[in-house]
């Protein structure tokens, strides 16, 4: 028999995260630990809003399974008992690391991938006034990163993103939008930021809008984020999106993330691996699949005050390994 723990915890962050859709003070985390014959497997997920989440809704989605889990299912039956989201993937992570541990091996041993000694991570530019956000892009360039992943609203594109290339001429960019643009004026803004050297952007229109991006001409690369959680996803994606963001929270786990990124890249996706406001338990799950993607951004717990132990070593815009 296994036992199960499920709780919350709350970590304050050192400076406000802001984005499209808000500024957060905390990283909201629900941890579960699931113990069988002295040995713990951990998870943690972060319960999103924007899909429907909550810290109460993922913690009654995971008791609600509870004789299952003590009794000893498998990470295959979790898939049919959880749907995709937040929950699933506290579970599948935590029964990963049991597995691991019993085996006495890493997870990137698990499911034979081979793990660099280091890792690029981009590191956030949140949202601010142009001066802002170019001199804390500058600090974080001067600090070594050379990935920044600028978050983005509606206002003032063009001001923002001049004014941070001219602090950082060098830096790789890549720009988030969090679904805050329409197609109107698309066009113009993917020209700007092609003509500013930005790698990439993410998720410019809401999941709903996604039509409009099918045989739309753009002169940079466009990933999937809010409109890519699952393998299911993939079938209308194709024609509108060059790449796909992998996080574990909407894969509902490692199981499923492993998964979708052997489909996407089968499929001729670009890969990108990102997280939510988490601990270093959360990245540790997402860390077999960094040899497959082409941007990691797993700056999530470089945004805690404190991290839970043990902690991951992070340098500005590097995770080591």
């Amino acid at each position: 028999m296994r036992s199960l723990r499920v709780y919350e915890e709350a970590w304050p962050l050192h400076t406000p995260f802001v984005i499209s859709r808000g500024s957060r003070s905390e990283a909201k985390v629900v941890v579960v630990e699931i113990e069988e014959n002295g040995v713990k497997g951990v998870g943690e997920c972060t319960p999103y809003p924007r899909y429907g989440e909550s810290i109460d809704s993922v913690m009654a989605q995971i008791v609600s399974i509870g004789e299952e889990l003590e009794s000893g299912i498998s990470r295959e039956a979790l898939q049919q008992l959880l749907p995709a989201g937040a929950a699933r993937n506290a579970v599948d992570c935590a029964l990963w690391n049991l597995e691991a541990l019993k085996a006495g091996k890493t997870l990137a041993q698990m499911v034979g991938a081979e793990l660099a000694s280091s890792v690029t991570t981009a590191q956030t530019v949140v949202i601010g006034t142009p001066d802002q956000m170019a001199n804390s892009a500058k600090a974080l360039w001067d600090n070594g990163a050379r990935l920044l992943k600028v978050k983005l609203d509606d206002h003032l594109i063009s001001e923002r993103m001049v004014a941070i290339r001219a602090a950082v001429p060098e830096a790789t960019l890549i720009v988030d939008a969090n679904e805050a643009w329409h197609s109107d004026g698309l066009a113009a803004r993917c020209q700007l930021l092609a003509d500013l050297d930005v790698a990439m952007l993410e998720q410019p229109l809401p999941a709903t809008e996604d039509a409009a991006l099918a045989n739309f001409i753009h002169p940079l690369p466009i990933c999937a984020d809010e409109s890519c959680h699952t393998r299911e996803s993939l079938t209308t994606l194709a024609g509108r999106y060059e790449m796909v963001n992998i996080k574990l929270d909407k894969t509902g786990g490692l199981t499923e993330a492993l998964a979708l990124a052997a489909e996407a890249d089968a499929q001729g996706f670009g890969l990108m691996l990102g997280c939510m406001l988490c601990t270093s338990r959360a990245i540790n799950a997402a860390l077999p699949l960094t040899p497959k993607v082409r941007f990691a951004d797993l700056d999530g717990p470089t945004w805690l005050a404190v991290d839970a132990e043990p902690a991951l070593r992070f340098g500005t815009g590097t995770l080591y390994l």
